[in-house]
């Protein structure tokens, strides 16, 4: 062998090595990047949340609002600017804030857990439960107080019996499981349509309606702080834990082989991304399409490793939800719903997202 042809198979190696360090720290810095423009520009957005609306607040003004109870700044705003950002415009950005990153992240763990890019947080039948047992709590001339517990209540008993079926017919592949939550949800739009048909159609079929399509109009700090637990715990659990979900995407052999308990693993990301969905849905009525558009722009962007993928559509969801809620009280008169703009906007966007995933889609 000459010198020459053995130094080049000598260094190869140790070539390819350096290739390979260069394109981790190529894409480590890609997500140091992508990660604090996103955090810039959600704090952006958070500030235009708070300035903009039907009653304009400058934005010098608005600053020194929220900082004054903090710090001691001299009043120059009036008792009327106070209440318009303190009481209803900054709970309901914060809101908005964690129900974007709360349903993109249950959405991206969702797709993760069933290796399918179709599934959206409501998979098991979670939002269908809830928006039955809101409908029944105004039914019943229950409180804002009553609905909230009744929709996280039927939220959890919708997954519990889709749970359960696989159980009972001794079958708990994911396929069954995906099909027993197709089933309940169409079991609960059915009840769902009994309920709007006995409704008061005056008074109480308009508010289950208007609940449906989802708001914030209503949020406080009062209604926030006892659904945060069962928003916040839950979400800490996933990040946590988001390695794992890279393991169980490869596959269930594979997972075995490296040590994952299955059954365990697989039943704590439902147990947390149900918890998620259920108290979101019970905070801000139905939201649909951000767990299932998010994961994908963020999977489009910075790729499919969990670890990495997960913080970014956090805040991808913060960002677009924020996006969402200030359209809906800026571009008309009387305040729109959420659920419209986000159908509106979100379906041609990911008519746009297949288009340009269509060779891997197929």
């Amino acid at each position: 062998m000459k010198k020459s042809d053995f130094s080049k198979h000598d260094l190869s190696p140790a070539k390819g090595k350096v290739m390979s360090q260069n394109n981790s720290l190529r894409y480590a810095l890609k997500f140091q990047g992508i990660l604090w423009m996103s955090v810039i520009l959600l704090m952006v957005v958070f500030a235009l949340s708070l300035v903009m609306g039907q009653y304009r607040v400058p934005l010098e003004d608005t600053f020194r609002i929220v900082f004054s109870k903090i710090f001691t700044i001299n009043r120059t705003w009036d008792n009327i600017q106070q209440a318009v950002v303190m009481d209803l415009r900054l709970p309901r950005t914060i809101a908005a804030v964690i129900i974007g990153a709360a349903l993109a992240l249950s959405g991206a763990t969702y797709q993760s857990i069933f290796k399918n890019p179709m599934v959206s947080p409501d998979l098991l039948g979670v939002s269908s439960g809830a928006c039955v047992g809101a409908a029944s709590a105004i039914l019943l001339y229950g409180s804002s107080i009553v609905i909230q517990i009744c929709a996280f209540a039927g939220g959890l008993i919708a997954v519990a019996i889709t749970l359960m079926i696989p159980r009972l017919i001794r079958n708990e592949s994911t396929t069954v499981l995906v099909l027993s939550g197709i089933v309940i949800s169409s079991l609960m739009s059915s009840i769902m349509s009994i309920i709007k048909f006995v409704a008061d159609t005056d008074t109480q079929l308009a508010e289950i309606t208007y609940w449906m399509m989802g708001s914030f109009a209503m949020t406080t700090f009062e209604s926030m702080l006892p659904v945060l637990p069962t928003i916040l715990i839950p979400m800490a659990v996933i990040l946590l834990m988001r390695y794992r979900l890279n393991v169980l995407s490869l596959g269930d052999n594979e997972a075995k082989s490296l040590g994952i308990n299955l059954r365990t693993t697989r039943g704590m990301f439902i147990l947390c991304s149900t918890l998620i969905t259920a108290s979101s849905v019970c905070l801000s009525g139905t939201i649909g399409w951000v767990g299932l558009v998010i994961p994908h722009t963020a999977r489009m962007i910075i790729g499919s490793d969990n670890k990495r993928m997960l913080p970014i559509a956090m805040i991808f969801g913060g960002i677009f939800m924020l996006v969402i809620d200030i359209l809906c009280r800026t571009i008309t008169a009387a305040e729109l719903r959420l659920g419209i703009l986000t159908g509106v906007i979100g379906a041609p966007f990911f008519i746009f997202i297949l288009f340009r995933q269509r060779r891997q889609v197929q």
